[in-house]
């Protein structure tokens, strides 16, 4: 078996790109996005090797519970690919706090956050990037 791959923001633009790539190496994914939808679709024709999770980054239970869903399924986590994110796009002084909190929630925190989920995982295997 290759590589199992934990992909997030996987229904669209790169982390939709990078999953697409991984499968078609022969590699297996957790492909997650807060769209469910887009992940079956993405899944389709490679059963048994892509695992859709629906997932909100920024929600901590949610996060736990992925990876432990991950490793259920597949046994271990190779590689985390944090790709989920947006972007903010304007002058700094024209967003709120909130906005720029749930900016920083999204593309810094929640992928730190991830990555302390899955590194005990990838220590424990002894391997993992």
């Amino acid at each position: 078996m290759g590589k199992v791959w934990f992909i997030t923001g996987a229904s669209s633009g790169f982390g939709k790109a990078l999953a697409e790539l991984v499968l078609a190496k022969g590699d297996s994914a957790i492909i997650a996005a807060r769209r469910l939808e887009p992940l079956l679709e993405l899944a389709d024709g490679h059963a048994g090797r892509v695992f859709p999770i629906q997932l909100d980054v920024t929600n901590a239970e949610a996060r736990r519970e992925a990876v432990k869903r991950a490793v259920t399924k597949f046994g271990r986590i190779d590689v985390l690919a944090n790709i989920a994110g947006a972007g903010a796009y304007g002058a700094l002084e024209e967003f709120t706090s909130e906005q720029i909190r749930a900016n920083m929630e999204l593309n810094f925190f929640a992928a730190a956050e991830l990555s302390r989920e899955v590194l005990p995982q990838m220590r424990a295997q002894g391997s993992g990037h």
